[in-house]
């Protein structure tokens, strides 16, 4: 499926971790942790998967993503820039008064996002109004949504859920950052979801279980997704909160910090990229 080789994706991907820290450390605020734990399951999804063409956004049959998880928009933002949807050098603007790079995405601010994001619990309902207007209209794009494992905690997002099977979107696909932390800790002290994919598969979806840092599987998942007729398919990606970076990996306490000039220094050092055009 994808034109890039995995050892060029994940190239890409060490890019995309340096920007994350560079962003959120130059705008001295943000979401690095579950930003980093998504950035293989998105650089897949931008650089091998999606059917998109950056020069024109508003494409007719372009797929679709919708990012449910609003405040991992560094990892977004960075994926637009690499693609060619803006400058790079325009992501050190994040969160900064006036950028078109808010602190959630805008659409308004950003043309090329689909919707913005930010209220959780939201995208999956978002997702399916496009895969079902897609199939009244005849359309053959895709429509991709990335979900945190805390906003799953949002009763939106079952009746999202039990919508999709309804209408057997097989065009629509879920993504699932599966990394067990959310800003006030532990996922399943929070309010557990286990068992996550027995749930799902009640809802009469399809579901892929992956380690969602694995390209080879990541990239297996978005086929197995797109084989499947007649239901919709969720890819439950098992993560690490912060991956990449020792100091953020499995620590809910960078879910919204940013890190400092030492820290910044430590983490690129640990990545192997440069970010932002370095």
């Amino acid at each position: 499926m994808s034109k890039y080789s995995i050892e060029e994706l994940a190239g890409m991907a060490r890019e995309v971790r340096a920007d994350i820290v560079r962003m959120t450390a130059a705008a001295g605020s943000g979401h690095p942790g579950g930003s980093l734990s998504a950035v293989e399951l998105m650089t897949a999804l931008y650089f091998g998967v999606m059917n998109h063409r950056p020069a024109e956004p508003k494409w007719p049959d372009r797929d679709r993503f919708i990012l449910s998880k609003g405040h991992a928009c560094p990892l977004l933002y960075s994926l637009l820039a690499r693609s060619g949807y803006l400058p790079v050098a325009e992501l050190t603007s994040l969160r900064k008064f006036g950028s078109c790079l808010q602190g959630h995405p805008s659409c308004l601010a950003l043309p090329a996002l689909e919707v913005s994001s930010g209220s959780l619990g939201q995208g999956l309902s978002i997702a399916n109004g496009l895969a079902l207007a897609a199939k009244l209209n005849g359309k053959g794009f895709r429509v991709y949504g990335l979900l945190g494992d805390g906003e799953l905690q949002e009763g939106q997002v079952w009746e999202a859920a039990m919508s999709a099977a309804h209408y057997k979107l097989d065009n629509v696909c879920a993504l699932v950052d599966y990394n067990g932390l959310q800003i006030d800790g532990d996922v399943e002290k929070v309010m557990g979801l286990a068992p996550l994919a027995d749930k799902w598969r009640a809802f009469n979806w399809h579901v892929a279980e992956i380690d969602g840092h694995d390209f080879a599987q990541v990239l297996a998942a978005y086929e197995e997704a797109a084989r499947t007729k007649g239901r919709p398919t969720v890819i439950i990606a098992r993560t690490v909160k912060g991956k990449g970076v020792s100091f953020m990996e499995n620590a809910a306490g960078w879910h919204g910090k940013a890190p400092n000039a030492d820290e910044l220094a430590r983490a690129l050092a640990e990545i192997g990229g440069k970010g932002l055009g370095q």
